[in-house]
């Protein structure tokens, strides 16, 4: 077996990767070889909250002063990734845009600034940020972080961007920084309270997949999205009004819609998808053509009686999967729904396509046993029936 001392500085620097950075720099002290090694290390991880004692405050101002003493020792020519952590408020907004300022210097691919805080004092990065030909990925995340997005600003190589609950210096500031980005694919915005942004506009030639979570909180103005090869799209809604400008879509294959109100006005606009993944109650005969896959979440007293006209207006779909929200007193008692349709009326799906059907959440209410009994009476093609209760099998006798 061969001894540390024998193995090449790569493998080392290999094994230091598995380690927590704190740790993996802390093998300096071993031996003059392994004083540089951790320098070399392609990802670093900075989490106050895993990494120590944060009811400490000399624990916290001790681990400061280490991180900034020791990022700025890094000598490789790129970090592969570096993710940023911080719970305590010991770590102040310059000490973010110092290390912000490092990591663009050493050429950073992936960038994650996770930064909860009580203060109010805004997080300024620098505009090396906004010009950082490197960067890949970018997550911020922090109610502090001012996204102030300056003229020059392009980031051409940005394939993944996550912004949660920032702040933007302008109405114009989200829509600026999606501007320089012209290779981005995967975007995430998520908006717990208002940021000076009212409505968003999101217009990016590129992207590929897109995920939106809007709390009650917000504004209720528009959301503008223009991004026709987009492949791949989930919104959270939950405010009581909204408005959505959707233009291009046609690409698109999965969409998760959950919303509060009137989701039509999203549906009509994801009509061509393969998967989709419906929350809300559905009302209107929007028909998809190329529906296979479809998970259905319940919790409505009528919700037979939609999913009758959502399996009509889903043609060739091949799997349904309908999990169904654990019951609450005030809510009432299920709406009484007869499943003796005539055969003319029969989902065309069901004689055509359907091929399997799982139903999560059974209760053992007859309204249950007859829309299963309507199921495996129809479903010509039916090679996988399943039914569920708290994750257990339940065998039905009919």
């Amino acid at each position: 077996m061969a001894k540390m001392s024998e193995l090449s500085d790569d493998l080392l620097v290999m094994i230091l990767s598995f380690l927590p950075t704190k740790v993996a720099v802390s093998t300096s002290v071993l031996s003059k070889r392994w004083e540089f090694l951790w320098m070399c290390l392609p990802k670093l991880e900075y989490d106050d909250i895993n990494d120590i004692n944060v009811s400490e405050l000399s624990s916290c101002q001790r681990y400061r002063n280490f991180i900034d003493k020791n990022l700025a020792l890094y000598r490789a020519p790129i970090i592969e990734s570096l993710r940023l952590r911080f719970l305590h408020d010991v770590i102040c907004p310059e000490d973010i845009k110092r290390w912000v300022g490092i990591s663009v210097s050493r050429r950073v691919q992936e960038l994650s600034i996770i930064y909860i805080t009580t203060c109010n004092e805004p997080v300024l990065l620098p505009n090396s940020l906004y010009t950082c030909s490197s960067l890949v990925a970018l997550n911020l995340s922090s109610r502090v972080i001012l996204v102030e997005v300056p003229g020059m600003a392009y980031l051409p190589s940005l394939k993944t961007l996550q912004i949660s609950e920032v702040t933007y210096s302008t109405e114009e500031s989200l829509e600026l920084l999606l501007s320089c980005c012209p290779v981005l694919e995967d975007l995430s915005i998520e908006r717990y309270k208002n940021n000076n942004v009212k409505g968003l506009v999101i217009i990016v030639l590129s992207l590929q997949r897109l995920t939106l979570e809007i709390s009650s909180e917000c504004f209720s103005d528009e959301v503008v999205i223009v991004t026709p090869p987009l492949k791949y799209f989930k919104v959270t809604d939950q405010r009581d009004a909204f408005s959505y400008l959707i233009k291009g879509m046609r690409k698109l294959e999965e969409a998760v819609i959950d919303v509060e109100q009137n989701p039509e006005k999203l549906l009509i606009s994801v009509t061509s998808v393969k998967r989709l993944i419906l929350r809300p109650v559905y009302h209107a005969g929007i028909v998809f053509k190329q529906l296979e896959y479809l998970r259905l979440h319940i919790c409505n007293d009528d919700w037979s009686k939609l999913l009758v006209q959502l399996l009509q207006d889903s043609p060739k779909l091949l799997i349904l999967n309908i999990f169904a929200y654990t019951r609450y007193p005030w809510l009432g008692e299920w709406e009484p729904c007869s499943w003796n349709i005539e055969q003319s009326s029969v989902p065309e799906c069901l004689l055509e396509s359907l091929e399997t059907f799982e139903f999560s959440g059974y209760t053992g209410r007859p309204e249950e046993s007859d829309f299963f009994s309507f199921i495996l009476k129809n479903a010509r093609y039916l090679n996988s029936f399943l039914v569920l209760r708290e994750k257990k099998i339940v065998f039905i006798d009919f």
